[in-house]
């Protein structure tokens, strides 16, 4: 058994061959699906920090990488609220202001008066941010689509369904 740098300290065992991927020692408690759940979440939420650092980093050198799920929201979603943006992403109003700000000064969104309300601002992507984000968008599916090709489509789209599932259960 080793550790295999599952964070949490806990002895995991490989497979009989000793390749793969290595599997939570079974305790008999009923927990070991939750074990496998946790390792792989865990492997995967630090692929994904790292993934979008770098694609943060194609769309502009300067741009924090919690501020592309923002642009990739205003991709999808259009004109969106501040306050809704902040509500979705799960932070402060405070932190918000400060990741558009940022993200005005570079150019890729830009804030006009709310027709509905006067007082508040919708934030919209700029032509040039709405550019750089479908670009890297668009490379970032073709290595989903490479990485992916062994994979049956059917698999492809469970996955995206199961971890839709995830998503939404999570929200709750």
């Amino acid at each position: 058994m080793h550790d295999h740098g599952n964070g949490g300290g806990r002895p995991v065992a490989s497979d009989e061959s000793g390749h793969g991927a290595p599997r939570p020692v079974d305790h008999g408690d009923g927990l070991h699906e939750f074990l496998s759940l946790e390792r792989e979440l865990t492997v995967f939420l630090r692929r994904a920090r790292a993934s979008q650092g770098e694609m943060a980093r194609e769309v502009h050198p300067d741009l924090e990488s919690a501020a592309y799920g923002l642009l990739v929201r205003l991709d999808e979603c259009g004109r969106q609220r501040a306050t809704a943006l902040a509500a979705y992403i799960g932070v402060g109003k405070a932190t918000m202001s400060r990741q558009l700000r940022a993200l005005e000064e570079l150019g890729l969104v830009a804030r006009e008066p709310d027709p509905a309300d006067g007082r508040a601002w919708l934030v919209h992507l700029t032509d040039e941010g709405r550019s750089r984000v479908t670009s890297v968008r668009e490379a970032r599916r073709a290595r989903y689509v490479r990485q992916l090709a062994h994979w049956n489509p059917d698999e492809v789209a469970e996955l995206a369904r199961l971890l839709h599932e995830l998503n939404t259960g999570m929200e709750k």
